[in-house]
């Protein structure tokens, strides 16, 4: 087996401030909550915050992707599997357990930045012993198969024997149901091993552990019950000597190989001899464990300045989401639990690809394409759910393992013995768009058609053949309903015309036409396979195509008001402020049948909808939507899955106290237990939607052809926010945070005054004077160009000489200055005199950039020449736009650094010569011309000088060379960008000598 490579000798250090969360006292009563607090994970397995030593009625649990098993009622669960912490330790007989003598001092620590969990105890036992113990974990995100524990023993008033068991306790269990067969186990010297396999599955997990103690003298016994292999050793212990113990682990299912206990036995030998030497096994392996976190926080980070404890919150969510996210394996997913908890026995449900799929999406979109997969490996369950059910195509399972089949419960227990029947497996639909919804944003935002071609546009449009098949046509109102089905707002069940659902639908179906159509353009041979086994012939198209026209969707286009389903608004009405305060949801309360019966939301539909089909909607519909149905949405107790979204859709509406409020409910669950059922596991949906509600939210980030864009409306108190994001294979870095506007520099014409016409028409003459081809489409792409280069571009293959060339460009100016000798104040553009009466009523200096000869005549017959302090016009420069040189030009003679000025530009070539020049700038126009720009706007009709200041002094947005450069470290991106700033400093500065 090939060994690991030694790790540098100093690791590069990080900033440690907000990367970790302390707990600084034991609380016996909130011990199953930090259980899962304190869950650590490397998308292979993850384990449970439980302690090495035990304490009385913890939960243990380990879980391994993809390890299910059956169980009546249930169907299948992830499995509990064989616990590795154990780590028992006793002092002159004296067991080490928190619940016995005496915590003088306790902290536990949980470093996000490394993937480290420390505890540090001070005890004194019942005898008077005193002992200072420190205890380190990780599970290895540098080798998946590598577990270790480090502990520290200091004897403070003790001298005497002390005892340590380090063992594998096979004996774990889900909540009282085993799921494992004992099979074989082994001890040799210092080192164990244990073999167990799955009761109905037939999984088999293979672990080996090795002990290694720094004391001289040690004496070692190797004892253990079956099921509980044990390596046991003794050693004196003096007061202030330090001894150190740990604990290597490593861990193999039949999923990864054939023999798992034989490969982990090999595996952990390697371990120790794979090294160029044989000491220190522990501290490598930590080294290239924080070494792989820091890859993972170059790329997925995201700074919050201003505000410690949502920067804390943000790192934990993500860091729960990277911790569970598989990285060898696309036959598994992410359980809405994710590895931490018991409950929803290890499924998968929307909660994947709706909220966290999203943030790898556009961070570590390898990651987000192995999850997307795992839904084309359980394509057959899907089919099997359909062909059951009685309708053509795939059906996704509500909660699914790992075929893809359908488990969720039908019948559960309630605590007074009754059986509820669960509708949500049967009825639950909208799972089949969720997961289109997922791979339509992944390719779009990735262009992976390989994958696309090969996997998605199969599920995509199989699953659209089920809306086809699943809908009812109703010939009295013309339409096709949808009916009994269940929306996310799971207090309503078995409704008729969901608006989320039947909304989605059509887009589905819409989005199906689209793939096909790319599909047999680009692929044509692989389309024509595709239709044939999926049975997609013209006469179905034109039922989707039918469908897409008259699936009832009920959106009353006077009010705006969307109904979240048929009837919706004849139920009872309540005012959830009458139930307050209370620590139970509104369905506990009133009963899942009073809670059906009145409009009370356990998570809004419609407002859901008008964040996934966001270009949709307009501000006026949203507003009204939302002032409906936010103050019926049970947003304490209600889905988890809701406030993060109604984080966006406030920003959205600069309700930005309200977005912040639902932005820290959900960043928060688990944290801090807002809901009271932490203990149960991670909220997955809640940590991803904490990463969409920060980038697209707070952010305010768009998606254009030409890239992302941000938006941002920064809460109150936040001094920067920065992130990377992917985007077709680009990695863009956004710095997000206020800066000093000094200066505004405008581009002239199109910005200040529409003069572009004139340039037209004085180039269309010079064009039918020569014979040349010209039209408004070859004039658009003239725009931000000076005369010279404009020529260039019309003239195209056509040779002339010099002088014919130069006098094809005074003629042109003399049509131009003909045309605007009539130019007066009244063709300034909507805002502009307003905007530059406010700058300098704030004393904001003022110039113009244009590649212009004619700037100032034009200025002087706008009446806005005394506005103007500075201008950059044609005769200033030598390299015009898109070279930064006009601008900085502008700059320096307004005496004020590139850095503090801002550019308004309406022409592509402008936009990249403000960027060049290192400056803010706001692009006016459509986003496909202006759309790199920090700021897109239509005009500057109705603007302020306030707003815009508030708006781009957020903004700043780079685009690193590729993905391949964010593997090299932090510290070479920074001196990169430091020389890319003294280079932008040194040409403003030297501009005179440059001309």
């Amino acid at each position: 087996m090939q060994t690991l490579s030694r790790p540098p000798a100093k690791p590069t250090s990080a900033n440690t401030s907000d990367w970790t969360v302390v707990e600084s006292q034991f609380n016996p009563k909130q011990l199953h909550h930090q259980e899962t607090v304190f869950t650590l994970g490397n998308g292979y397995l993850g384990t449970r915050g439980t302690f090495e030593e035990g304490y009385l009625n913890d939960l243990p649990a380990t879980f391994i992707h993809g390890v299910y098993d059956d169980v009546p009622v249930l169907h299948t669960e992830l499995v509990n599997c064989p616990d590795w912490l154990p780590l028992v330790i006793c002092f002159a007989g004296e067991r080490f357990r928190l619940d016995q003598g005496e915590v003088l001092d306790y902290e536990r620590r949980l470093d996000l930045n490394q993937g480290l969990l420390q505890r540090r105890v001070t005890w004194r036992s019942p005898a008077g012993h005193i002992v200072n113990l420190q205890f380190e974990r990780f599970v290895s995100l540098a080798d998946r198969h590598v577990l270790a524990i480090r502990c520290l023993i200091t004897p403070v008033n003790f001298s005497g024997l002390v005892e340590v068991q380090a063992s594998l306790n096979g004996y774990a269990d889900n909540e009282g149901v085993r799921h494992w067969n004992w099979l074989d186990q082994g001890i040799h010297n210092n080192s164990a091993w244990l073999r167990m396999r799955s009761r109905k599955t037939n999984i088999e997990v293979g672990m080996a552990t090795h002990l290694s103690i720094s004391c001289e003298n040690t004496l070692l016994r190797t004892l253990g019950c079956q099921g509980y292999p044990s390596v046991t050793s003794c050693f004196q212990a003096q007061p202030g000597k330090t001894v150190t113990l740990e604990k290597i682990v490593t861990v193999f299912t039949s999923r990864d190989c054939q023999n798992p206990a034989q490969t982990a036995q090999e595996k952990l030998k390697d371990l120790f001899y794979g090294w160029e030497s044989g000491k220190g096994c522990y501290e490598m392996l930590r080294q290239l464990h924080s070494q792989a976190w820091k890859r993972e926080w170059q790329i997925c980070d995201v700074v919050i300045e201003g505000d410690a404890k949502a920067q804390l919150a943000v790192r934990y969510n993500l860091f729960q989401i990277l911790a569970v996210a598989p990285r060898d394996d696309d036959t598994v997913s992410i359980p809405a639990k994710t590895l931490s908890g018991f409950a929803y026995r290890g499924h998968v449900f929307w909660d994947t690809e709706i909220f966290v799929v999203p943030f790898l999406t556009f961070t570590k979109p390898e990651l987000a394409r192995n999850l997307l997969t795992y839904r084309y490996h359980t394509l057959p369950g899907a089919r099997k759910k359909a062909k059951e059910a009685g309708f053509a195509g795939a059906m996704y399972a509500w909660e699914s393992a790992a075929t893809g089949e359908e488990v969720t419960p039908r019948w559960i227990p309630i605590p007074s013995g009754e059986l509820i029947r669960i509708w949500c497996g049967d009825r639950e639909l909208h799972i089949n768009s969720d997961i289109a919804y997922a791979i339509w944003q992944y390719w779009q935002a990735t262009e992976d058609d390989d994958w696309m071609r090969d996997y998605g546009a199969e599920i995509v449009l199989d699953t659209a053949n089920f809306w086809a098949s699943c809908v009812e046509w109703n010939g009295d109102r013309k339409c096709y309903d949808l009916k009994n089905v269940i929306g996310p707002d799971e207090n309503h069940e078995l409704v008729d015309n969901s608006a989320f659902t039947n909304s989605m639908v059509q887009w589905h179906l819409q989005t199906a036409i689209s793939v096909l159509t790319w599909l047999r353009n680009n692929y044509p041979d692989c389309s024509k396979e595709l239709e044939q086994q999926l049975n997609i012939t013209s006469t179905q198209l034109a039922n989707w195509a039918d469908i897409i026209d008259r699936i009832l969707i009920l959106h009353d286009k006077k009010t705006g008001l969307i109904e979240e389903f048929e009837g919706f608004f004849n139920r009872e009405d309540i005012n959830l402020a009458d139930y307050e305060p209370r620590t139970r949801s509104m369905q506990a309360i009133l009963g899942i049948e009073g809670a059906n019966a009145r409009q009370v939301l356990k998570q809004a539909d419609v407002l859901m909808l008008m964040y996934l089909l966001r270009e949709k909607f307009d501000r006026q519909t949203l507003q009204k939507n939302w002032d409906y149905y936010e103050p019926r949405t049970d947003h304490t107790y209600g889905s988890s899955l809701g406030p993060a979204i109604h984080a966006i859709l406030a920003a959205d509406l600069d309700k930005l106290d309200e977005a912040y409020r639902h932005f820290m409910r959900s960043a928060l669950v688990d944290l801090e237990d807002v809901r009271g059922n932490a203990n149960e596991g991670i909220h997955a949906a809640s940590a991803g939607g904490v990463w969409q509600a920060t980038i697209f939210g707070f952010a305010g980030v768009k998606l254009t052809a030409n890239g992302p864009v941000a938006t941002p409306k920064l809460p109150a108190g936040w001094t920067r926010l920065k992130f990377r994001f992917q985007w077709r294979n680009s990695l863009y870095e956004f710095d997000l945070k206020p800066t000093t506007i000094k200066g505004v520099i405008f581009d002239l014409d199109g910005v200040i005054a529409d003069t572009a016409e004139y340039h037209y028409l004085a180039w269309q003459k010079l064009a039918d004077e020569e014979g040349l081809s010209f039209d408004r489409q070859i004039n658009e792409a003239l725009r931000g160009l000076p005369r010279r280069e404009s020529l260039l571009h019309i003239l195209g293959d056509r040779h002339v000489s010099e002088e014919q060339f130069h006098q094809m460009m005074i003629r042109k100016n003399h049509y131009y200055l003909e045309l605007i000798q009539n130019i007066s104040p009244a063709d300034l553009l909507p805002g502009v005199r307003n905007l530059l009466a406010e700058l300098k009523a704030n004393n904001i200096r003022i110039g113009i950039g244009s590649s212009s000869k004619n700037a100032k005549e034009v200025l002087q017959r706008l009446g806005i020449i005394d506005f103007v302090d500075a201008i950059a016009d044609g005769y200033s420069v030598i390299k015009p736009k898109p070279a930064p040189d006009t601008f900085l030009h502008a700059a320096l003679q307004l005496k004020i650094n590139p850095c503090e000025c801002l550019i308004i530009e309406d022409a592509e070539a402008g936009v990249t010569a403000a960027l060049a020049g290192g400056m803010s700038v706001i692009g006016l126009g459509p986003i496909e011309r202006v759309g790199n720009a920090h700021l897109v706007l239509e005009n500057l009709a109705e603007t302020s000088w306030q707003t815009l200041e508030n708006q781009i002094s957020q903004v700043q947005k780079s685009l690193l060379p590729s993905q391949v450069a964010c593997d090299v470290e932090i510290e070479k991106i920074s001196i990169l960008h430091k020389e890319n700033a003294l280079k932008k400093y040194w040409v403003a500065n030297n501009i005179s000598a440059l001309k």
